[in-house]
């Protein structure tokens, strides 16, 4: 099924009252929590229906908020399929891969195995202390000041410089990397979302070539080397993978650090429970990682099946929002009440054979960052008169965040 960007239409076998609106899949600005104020409201309705826009903000899909549903579709990789989900190939008027977002089995289970040696808790255990260190360097510049904006200061920049460390590439042109990825993962136009993946597309091609000339230690020189069932990744397969890392490296964790950091500055009862106890501090960072999922995925219906009480037809988009998992009122008790010892099944970072390849990596990012933060700075809380600024779509980002102590 082609992806029409103009005004795609209901497909006729949805009943009308199964059509309406999904307010997070619009990538816009908003200044209401949507944990608080959209996603509850979500809850009340249908556990499935179809909104006009909610794939990628311009196409119909069926939009499924019960996190039962949401595993088995997550499971069921038959009949909910990957290939082509993202567009980013299509839109630039070519074919290739995001790996291994958008493969499916055989392909995807032979290309997981290779990558998942790399992102192994050892493997990410072999240099966390540098995880730390970056974290500590990021606070000191204004551990001191009584003030920051979190998200500028030290959610964006301290796990973006880890992952472009990853990569072998430049911390000093992160601003130019961060607004291609806007472009990509959250803006609001067609026209914006072409220049953005034309613009990863002529570096990272150009970086490539480099380390086939030029190899080093980093992720994009071993993506040259990588081998599936005996051979190695054509170049499209390797354009594919390096694209994905990029994509994959400059966004979520930001996401996730700004929402926990906004919710203890919100509930200082929270803030102070961390203090008082840091070793709390893992088992907190998974129940805000459950109240406050910020990712969306999606799939393509590849047969005629029903799930949720509702008909789906090959070739029906699906938008599975795990946001609305974490809040699902039907898996777990009083979703909207963070509990540090709930120990809750957690979905942020995917379910099943596509669960995100760095969560290891995620985790410890975000834990360091609890860790250090809460040790060297005060008890802050959000600047007085200060809106939060949601973004929501595809990731859901606190956009900016002025806290004080």
């Amino acid at each position: 099924m082609e992806l029409n960007y103009a005004t795609p239409g209901i497909p006729d076998h949805v009943p009308p009252e199964l059509v309406r609106p999904y307010e997070l899949a619009e990538r816009r600005t908003i200044y209401e929590n949507p944990y608080e104020a959209i996603i509850p409201a979500v809850h009340e309705g249908p556990a499935a229906f179809m909104s006009p826009h909610a794939y990628l903000g311009v196409a119909p899909a069926w939009v499924f908020r019960r996190a039962a549903d949401i595993k088995k579709i997550l499971m069921d990789n038959e009949n909910f399929i990957k290939k082509g989900n993202t567009s980013f190939a299509r839109m630039i008027g070519e074919d290739w891969d995001v790996i291994p977002t958008e493969l499916d089995p055989p392909r995807h289970t032979a290309v997981r195995r290779m990558l998942n040696p790399m992102f192994t808790p050892a493997k990410v255990g072999a240099f966390e202390h540098k995880v730390r260190e970056r974290a500590r360097d990021y606070i000191s510049a204004f551990k001191d000041r009584g003030h920051c904006d979190l998200i500028k200061e030290f959610a964006v920049p301290y796990p973006v410089s880890i992952f472009l460390d990853l990569l072998g590439l430049p911390t000093a042109r992160m601003s130019e990397f961060l607004e291609w990825e806007f472009a990509l993962i959250h803006a609001s136009e067609l026209e914006d979302r072409v220049v953005g993946v034309r613009a990863v597309k002529a570096y990272l091609t150009e970086v490539i070539e480099e380390r086939r000339r030029r190899p080093g230690d980093d992720l994009i020189s071993n993506a040259l080397q990588l081998e599936v069932e005996g051979k190695k990744l054509t170049p499209d397969e390797v354009f594919g993978h390096c694209f994905n890392l990029f994509i994959g490296g400059l966004d979520t964790v930001t996401a996730n650090i700004g929402l926990h950091f906004m919710h203890l500055a919100m509930h200082q009862d929270h803030q102070q429970q961390l203090r008082d106890d840091p070793a709390v501090i893992p088992a907190a960072m998974m129940e805000m990682l459950r109240a406050y999922s910020a990712t969306s995925h999606q799939r393509i219906c590849s047969n005629d099946v029903e799930i949720a009480g509702v008909r789906i037809k090959a070739g029906d988009r699906l938008l599975v929002p795990l946001p609305l998992a974490g809040r699902d009122p039907e898996m777990y008790e009083s979703p909207n009440e963070i509990r540090f010892g709930r120990n809750a099944t957690v979905l942020t970072f995917g379910f099943g054979i596509h669960r995100c390849l760095g969560v290891y990596l995620a985790q410890r990012e975000i834990q360091f960052a609890l860790q250090e933060m809460l040790s060297s700075v005060p008890t802050f809380r959000v600047r007085k008169d200060f809106r939060i600024p949601f973004r929501v779509g595809g990731v859901i980002h606190t956009w900016s965040l002025e806290i004080e102590w």
